[in-house]
């Protein structure tokens, strides 16, 4: 099965590593033609286990490589182009989209969450397949109320997102590598 996964906070924070020695780590843990998607912890890989066991051994690898509490969600390459197919918002560029990849329910709690927080003009949030998706105006991300929300350390755990221009990138790559 082709799988790609997101791990939370790399590169920001004090998390450094580059992706060469995170496909290193991938590898060892026994995964097959691991490559990665920009520097923010994308890493496709081939593997017959499943996502749940994925998951716990790929975070302890990455955990003891590292020397972090490592967080990573895995999706299939299908359900990578769902995401981008169910998109509740049309492309704008004066916008940026987001979407939110976690544990199951989770676009419940961000929805929550989004609907406490005082919205900025033509900030929008909605939950579509499972996938809780934000737009917002380029230059109010880290302004808005509801992106405080987002570094709260409880939710670490929970989620992690993504522009979905790193989803289409994604996406490509997937498509590239079965041609």
């Amino acid at each position: 099965m082709q799988y790609c996964a997101f791990l939370r906070g790399v590169n920001v924070k004090g998390t450094n590593m580059k992706m060469q020695d995170v496909c290193a780590v991938f590898k060892e843990a026994g995964m097959q033609h691991v490559t990665s998607v920009l520097a923010s912890g994308n890493i496709l890989f081939l593997s017959d286990r499943k996502k749940p066991e994925l998951k716990k051994l790929l975070e302890a690898a990455m955990s003891q490589a590292f020397g972090y509490d490592a967080h990573l969600f895995i999706l299939q390459a299908e359900d990578c182009k769902r995401i981008i197919d169910s998109s509740p918002f049309n492309k704008n560029t004066e916008m940026h989209l987001y979407v939110f990849i976690g544990i199951p329910a989770v676009e419940h709690t961000l929805m929550e969450a989004f609907e406490k927080a005082i919205p900025y003009d033509n900030e929008k949030a909605a939950i579509r397949n499972g996938y809780f998706y934000w737009q917002i105006n380029k230059g109010d991300t880290l302004g808005s109320a509801f992106s405080k929300v987002l570094g709260n350390k409880t939710m670490k755990s929970m989620f992690t997102s993504r522009n979905m221009q790193t989803l289409e990138k994604i996406v490509k790559k997937f498509e590239n590598n079965n041609a």
